[in-house]
């Protein structure tokens, strides 16, 4: 069997830092199925990515130097440099579509400052720099299922408005294309079993808490008629809500294997095929 490092150097692809045009002020209020919690799901992830990958960077960032002195990878320091490049772009991108939600009559605000002063505040200033290595490790395999999931599944190309479906597709095609440098870092700064899965404790309770109570908070500001699910959103959250369809459990579950490493699935064909069809749509052909 491969080791990490062997999988992380022959699997690597390249990461290009891209910068995409989008059109959020043509996007409607209920934008995915015309359902409001479909909606509200998404834009709830949308509200807390931005501060997620700052901190994400935080995160690698801080062995940056520790990486260079230890190690001699150009080429793993080279993708931490583009990885860190493709999450500033993820995080003006969706931090962008905050005021088409304040213009569609959303107050995202109160919810915003309240998840950044306890998620980055407190929880970030007491941990320790592994400890947050190891939570961006394990958020960023959570990242590529929902990126696998986004590009192989028709929920964006078929139920989505034509800008958001852009906006995630890309952002999908990205996380693909990354999704082991965190992890290989980790590896080199500490590969202890424990550490990756205490990190993954702490990313997956801190991910579903402050997704669920964002899409609460924007369901909140629903008529009533809006709040109460209709038989056929009751479906489509059975159906492709991850939380609640097993996907996000089997995520969870595959990345307690001791010889987990995220190369091993081979989905970074997926990203070269969208941009192949709809990089020039989006700018960045």
């Amino acid at each position: 069997m491969s080791t990490h490092r062997e999988l992380a150097s022959s699997a690597r692809p390249e990461i290009k830092v891209r910068k995409p045009s989008f059109r959020f002020s043509e996007v409607p209020r209920y934008w995915l199925w015309g359902n409001a919690r479909a909606t509200a799901m998404a834009n709830a992830l949308n509200l807390v990515f931005p501060a997620g990958e700052r901190f994400f960077i935080r995160s690698v960032k801080h062995f940056v130097d520790r990486l260079a002195r230890e190690w001699d990878d150009p080429e793993l320091l080279e993708q931490v440099r583009r990885f860190m490049g493709q999450e500033v772009r993820h995080g003006m991108e969706h931090e962008r579509f905050f005021e088409a939600l304040v213009a569609q009559g959303y107050e995202i605000r109160s919810f915003v400052e309240w998840y950044e002063r306890i998620a980055y505040g407190i929880i970030e200033k007491n941990s320790s720099p592994k400890l947050r290595l190891a939570v961006t490790v394990a958020l960023e395999h959570f990242t590529a299922m929902f990126a696998e999931r986004a590009l192989t599944r028709p929920v964006l190309s078929e139920h989505a408005h034509p800008a958001m479906r852009d906006l995630l597709s890309w952002h999908a095609c990205e996380e693909l294309e990354h999704k082991s440098v965190a992890f290989d870092v980790l590896q080199r700064v500490d590969p202890s079993y424990a550490l990756r899965i205490a990190g993954l404790a702490c990313a997956s309770s801190a991910l579903v808490y402050f997704w669920i109570a964002g899409a609460h908070h924007l369901m909140k500001q629903e008529p009533p008629e809006r709040r109460r699910p209709s038989r056929e959103e009751l479906r489509v959250a059975r159906e492709h809500n991850v939380l609640l369809n097993g996907e996000f459990l089997r995520a969870f579950l595959d990345y307690l294997r001791p010889d987990f490493h995220p190369a091993q699935k081979d989905d970074y064909h997926l990203a070269r095929e969208w941009l192949a069809r709809n990089g020039e749509a989006i700018g960045v052909a």
